[in-house]
């Protein structure tokens, strides 16, 4: 029996499949983190199960999934395997800008049927020169002399390329244009070079395979999202991948405190009549995981509410709990695999065996430094000073 998460009904319609892909994902989540491989069974599954296209709208073919059922889903796969849980949100972090800011290009057009058929994408918002910062872009989108457009973007990382089936990356709008004004580009596998300049050699999440790549492309210009990459980013990618990467985090933390009550449990087993010595730090440790799991499954909804509402979302307030989020989750999530640990005791801290916590403590260290913590409360001391707070 495993620990029971609140939800909603409204996830119920993918739960069954969601729990079908964490089993591939399960199986083969120790080779994954071992070989610092793709989880590649796990992204097969989603593709046989429909998941990769969950979000795709009803009226592109698909079935519409909200930003709560995505999160679901994510926190049932980063439970199995973290790696995989990340390649989800990641995933769709990236395509739900495709309908929401693509326009109708036949080339976008053309990647939401993709999407749809179970494409995978990947991203590259950052670059080479700029601090890590997804906001600002040296190279540009270049006109070729016979009306195409060319990239050349100097990715310091790029998860899972080498699986995808398309990778979505930012560029300035022109040769001319201030590093700010950005653009984001489709670019297809089968229309790009990548030449990997970096290993991903890492202490956790290493199955997302997040190397460095010189990515060289030659396209359309019907495959350029109609919106600039500041709409994009502030309207949907910043707020949807922090609620999935924080509902990962919490599979993490979830499949952890799991351990520990199974610790507990053979405690109670060995001292009958008496509270095993675990027992009030699993009950202090489920408060915590509780607070988590709320704290996720308020952000989501709070975007389903606002979805629809540019304003709101593109809000220096709505951008305070968005971060807020990150940085809460991904702090929270150390916290209770450590006290896991604690709990199991020497059993937790094999590196190997059905209750070794290793792997999650490895995957929960990168929740902070992913998109750092430190860049984000750096935005957000500016952010405070023009809005108040939103709860």
């Amino acid at each position: 029996m495993t620990l029971t998460l609140p939800t909603t009904p409204v996830v119920d319609r993918f739960a069954e499949r969601a729990a079908a892909v964490a089993a591939v994902a399960a199986q083969f989540a120790d080779e994954v983190d071992r070989d610092a491989r793709p989880p590649r069974e796990a992204i097969a599954a989603m593709r046989e199960y429909g998941l990769l296209a969950a979000a795709v709208p009803t009226e592109h073919g698909g079935e519409g999934a909200s930003v709560s059922e995505l999160s679901a889903i994510a926190t049932e796969l980063g439970r199995a395997c973290a790696a995989t849980g990340m390649v989800f949100a990641m995933h769709q972090g990236q395509v739900m800008a495709l309908w929401r800011h693509g326009g109708d290009g036949a080339g976008v057009l053309d990647t939401i049927a993709a999407v749809r058929d179970g494409a995978l994408v990947a991203s590259a918002t950052t670059e080479r020169g700029v601090g890590g910062d997804a906001r600002r872009s040296t190279c540009s989108i270049e006109a070729t002399d016979d009306g195409r457009i060319r990239l050349r973007k100097d990715a310091p990382v790029i998860s899972y390329a080498t699986e995808a089936d398309a990778v979505f990356v930012t560029a300035r709008r022109d040769p001319d244009a201030p590093a700010s004004d950005q653009r984001l580009l489709i670019c297809r596998t089968d229309s790009m070079v990548l030449s990997q300049t970096s290993t991903w050699d890492t202490m956790g999440l290493r199955g997302t395979c997040s190397n460095g790549w010189i990515l060289d492309t030659e396209t359309t210009v019907d495959r350029v999202f109609r919106d600039d990459y500041a709409a994009i980013s502030a309207q949907t990618v910043l707020p949807v991948s922090h609620v999935l990467w924080a509902s990962v985090w919490l599979g993490i933390a979830a499949s952890a405190s799991e351990r520990a009550r199974t610790a507990v449990r053979k405690q109670a087993r060995a001292a009958i009549g008496t509270t095993p010595p675990g027992a009030l730090r699993l009950a202090e440790l489920l408060v915590d995981l509780q607070a988590l799991a709320d704290s996720v499954r308020h952000a989501a909804e709070r975007f389903d509410a606002a979805a629809d509402d540019p304003e709101v979302l593109a809000s220096s307030a709505y951008a305070l709990a968005a971060n807020a989020l990150k940085i809460g989750a991904s702090e929270r999530v150390t916290d209770i695999v450590t006290k896991a640990l604690r709990i199991v005791g020497i059993a937790g801290y094999a590196a190997s065996g059905p209750m070794s916590i290793a792997r999650h403590l490895r995957d929960a260290h990168g929740a902070a430094v992913m998109v750092s913590n430190d860049r984000l409360l750096k935005n957000d001391a500016d952010l405070a000073l023009m809005t108040g707070v939103i709860l």
